[in-house]
């Protein structure tokens, strides 16, 4: 399976969240595409989220979803009860599991680098448009076609 798409898009001045830097979009193979990728800044640098949801739990009176931390039904306003949820291996209740994320470290690396190194682009794209360089109002985005693949392959490893 081969990359052959990355999008990503810039926050700038985003007040709700400091730490996401912004979002991405990958296509592998030009047939399957995941979208809400976060960028995000931790502690140790930028890293990639890939995309998630809240875990729930169902009230046992009306059956309606709440989040795991909830006190309360957001439907029928019943106190819950705290029971035991999945845990990290930290030990922490996991409150959001991935919907779509690689399995293997190997295509985790793959997907990591393709998508820091777009960033990297497009944050030197918009450095370059904020200082009237380039006059374009719409981002580049990097297309990979397939039959390029290998030329590109050859060109990341050998440093061009």
């Amino acid at each position: 399976m081969k990359i052959t798409e990355v999008r990503v898009k810039l926050l700038t001045g985003y007040e709700g969240d400091e730490k996401l830097r912004g979002f991405c979009s990958i296509t592998f193979d030009d047939e399957y595409v995941v979208r809400d990728i976060k960028i995000i800044e931790g502690a140790r640098g930028l890293f990639v989220a890939m995309p998630s949801r809240r875990v729930t739990a169902r009230c046992q009176k009306c059956g309606n979803k709440n989040h795991l931390r909830a006190r309360f039904c957001n439907e029928c306003g019943v106190g819950l009860s705290s029971r035991p949820h999945s845990r990290h291996e930290r030990g922490s209740t996991r409150l959001f599991v991935d919907i779509a994320h690689p399995i293997n470290q190997e295509m985790r690396h793959l997907v990591h680098d393709s998508i820091m190194e777009e960033f990297e682009l497009e944050v030197t794209r918009s450095e370059q448009r904020e200082d009237g360089h380039d006059k374009s109002p719409y981002p580049q985005q990097r297309h990979i076609s397939p039959k390029h693949r290998d030329d590109d392959d050859r060109s990341m490893e050998a440093g061009i």
